[in-house]
Order: C-alpha cells, then structure tokens, then sequence
C-alpha cells in the first residue's frame, strides 16, 4: 500500500498490529536481519529508567555535539510531531526521511507484523546508519530487557531510576522492574546509574553481567561549591574528574551529572568551560520548562512538566516548594497511571487544581480525578480540556500567580499548542 505523506504512514503503523505493546525482540530483530542493520554507529548509548530518560539523552546528545561528534538521538513520546523521536545532529528528521525508511522496512518485514514503536525504532537505526554518525543515544521505551531498542548492543547502558510504572508489563514491584532495566546489560559494559537504591534482582544482573558500574553518589554526583555547582565522577581510566561554575540549572541535576559520567565512561573529554556551557544550555521541552505568555495585557508565568508517576511527581513537589509562590495546577492523566501516587507528593502545593480530559482514548475521568482530591482535602474544578482549563485560570487568578501544567505527555502537548495559538494570534494582531 502506498503511503505518500507521514500522516498516512503513521496512521497506518497504528493499524498494523493487534496490540499497541507486545513486549520481545523476536519480531524487530527478524526484520533487522532482513534489513541488513547492524550497529547504527561506532558509539551507542541506551539509557532506560522510570525517570529522567529525556533529559539525560538530552544532556549526552549536547555534550557529544560540543564534542565535535555527529551524534543521534532516538527518544520517544513525542509531544507535538512524530519527527522529535528521531534527531541528528540535534535537528529532528524530514518527513521525508521517515516515510522512506516506513517504506523499506515495510518492503522488508514481509509477513512479520510490527508494533509502531517497533517501527519507528527501525527506522531511527535505519537513518542512523545511512548518516554514517559517530554516535547515538537510544531511549529504552518501555522497560529494557524486551524493548525494541535492545536488539542494538550498547558500549554504555544509563539507568536514570528504577521506580513503579507500566506495572502491567513490568511488575508490581521495583526487583521485577530492576530484573526488567538490567535486561539492557552486555558482559563487562559499562554501566552508568542514578539510582542509588537499587533492587537485589538489579545487583545480581550486574554481577552476572560483570558489568562495570559507576554509581551515582558513590563514584560520580554534585554539590553546592560557592553559588555555583560542582559535578564530579570518574573518566574512562578510574580516574577523578571534576567540574566546576554551574549556573542554576531547570533540568534535574542527577540527569545533567548521570550524562557526564556516561560520557566520560566512553572516553570523551571536553574542556571545563565547554562542559559547562554544554549543560547550562540544555532544554528538553514540557519537563521543566517555563514559558510566558501575554493573556489580558499582563505577563503570566506558566510552568509545564510531563511527569506522570509518583517519582516525577515528588520531584516536581520538591521543586516547587523552595518558594512560597501562590500556583495553581492544570493537570489531567491517564487511566493506566497511579493517580493517588501521583496527587500525594502535592497535597498543599496548589491553591486550586484545574483538572482536564486529555487528548486520548486512555484518559482518566474528570470526575475520577476530582474525587481522589476531595478525599485528600484539595479544591479542585472540572473542565472540558486542557485549553479551557488554562483559560479559566489565567482568568480567575491574580498575575503573580504561577499555572502549573502536568500530569502527561497530552496534558503538556496540548498547553504547547494552545500557547502557539496565543503567539500566533498576538503576532497577528
């Protein structure tokens, strides 16, 4: 069937296949052999984790670049184009791109069906190796051991955090969700991890694995050194490295610091100035961004996060509380979520919650996220999406106060585009 734009591929990849997941490695390393892929570049990096994914690929692809690398960067959700998941060179893939690799993998897989992240990371390894990159860093989409990235062998496995999510794949508990993150593990690798308290199925892969761990606060973290921050860790010879003069910073700095040691793990070395000017500058859009935008002629300060699990929601609790800044939220989630979890860390920290539908089949009901904040004493009020929401409560606030937008990938993407539309209709006007 022929396919003449991206829209038209990307509708027919979610067709393809009986279920959206179907976790193994079976059916993509089928029609990798058939394609003829191999390693997408000398270099690779796979970094998996409950948290901190995106913004740790992020920070590795910055430093690769200031490196003078040709570097790539396979990430996934997106939140306002399909073409985010796939970046070389820092720059997002034509859909151009896309649809021919859509094409060769779909010549190539026969009668083997593939989910649409299996797919798509076919064809991100596809345009990675006719790039002919000297690195890449792959995002684990769910999990590590069964997901479609897994079938590339990494030199340097990043665990950002092991912590509860996708429960019906990986466990109820952080020893399957540990058994499942160490499934990205090779003999001797190494291996780079945040978490520092790590589940003993997770150890005994290690151990099995002989895979050479650096650990966060054990052998690289930071500190607060006179108004600035100090990371330090180890280079590729065991050696101390440091580095000092980071500004205030919005990404989490155990991401910024995990994308450091991972880096100086492969062997790669930049100046002080460079790493720092590397990641003072790193943005990773909707995880702690903070936007303006003009609404009834005054400044209002918005906030977006896409954290959804307890974890990032506990982060994002710890954040906000440094301050005593009047908020409100604009939050909505998906059903398959764990609404308490996520809602527990926050109690106290809005003055109102503004709660939305998302732009999903999965969404969780208004009314169900109403009464989990009733029970635990929040005010809370229901809207019809996620731009009434947004509306409403610029309108019903004072100008100090601040609107936080989280809760999903769709709650973040849908605040994105409705402050495009304010741009574009102040701009015009």
């Amino acid at each position: 069937m022929a396919h003449t734009d991206l829209a038209g591929w990307l509708a027919r990849l979610e067709q393809l296949h009986p279920t959206e997941i179907d976790m193994g490695l079976q059916r993509v390393a089928t029609v990798a052999a058939r394609m003829g892929l191999s390693r997408p570049a000398p270099l690779v990096f796979t970094v998996t984790g409950t948290n901190g994914k995106g913004s740790t690929c992020a920070t590795l692809d910055a430093l690769l670049r200031h490196a003078g690398l040709r570097s790539g960067v396979y990430t996934s959700p997106h939140l306002l184009a399909y073409n985010e998941r796939v970046c070389i060179d820092g720059k997002p893939v034509s859909d151009d791109s896309l649809c021919e690799a859509f094409a060769r993998i779909e010549a190539a897989r026969a009668e083997t069906s593939l989910t649409y992240f299996e797919f798509g990371t076919l064809a991100a390894l596809l345009l990675f190796e006719q790039a002919e990159l000297d690195a890449v860093v792959l995002e684990v989409g769910l999990g590590g051991r069964l997901d479609a990235v897994n079938i590339v062998d990494a030199d340097v496995a990043v665990v950002t955090s092991i912590g509860l999510d996708h429960q019906e794949y990986l466990g109820n508990t952080r020893e399957s969700v540990g058994y499942e993150k160490a499934g990205i593990l090779r003999p001797s690798i190494k291996l780079v991890c945040s978490e520092i308290d790590l589940p003993s199925t997770f150890v005994a892969e290690v151990g099995r694995q002989q895979a050479l761990m650096l650990q966060r606060n054990k052998d690289y973290g930071w500190r607060a050194e006179g108004g600035h921050w100090l990371l330090y860790g180890r280079d590729a010879r065991g050696e101390s490295r440091s580095v000092t003069g980071l500004p205030a910073v919005s990404l989490p700095k155990d991401n910024l610091v995990t994308a450091l040691q991972a880096f100086w793990a492969a062997g790669l070395e930049l100046s002080d100035k460079q790493i720092v000017d590397a990641l003072a500058n790193v943005c990773v859009p909707g995880r702690m961004q903070r936007r303006t935008v003009s609404w009834r002629g005054q400044p209002r300060q918005l906030l977006l996060d896409v954290g959804h699990n307890p974890h990032a929601a506990a982060f994002l609790a710890a954040e906000l509380e440094s301050d005593s800044v009047e908020r409100l939220a604009v939050f909505g989630l998906l059903a398959d979520k764990d609404l308490a979890g996520v809602v527990a860390p926050l109690v106290g920290v809005f003055s109102r919650w503004a709660l939305a539908p998302l732009p999903s089949p999965r969404t969780r009901p208004v009314s169900d996220l109403a009464t989990c904040l009733t029970v635990l004493g929040e005010r809370s009020e229901g809207y019809g999406s996620v731009a009434e929401a947004l509306e409403q409560s610029l309108d019903t606030t004072p100008a100090s106060t601040e609107i936080v937008i989280f809760g999903s990938f769709f709650c973040v993407s849908a605040a994105i585009l409705w402050l495009n539309l304010q741009s574009r209709d102040l701009n015009n006007g």
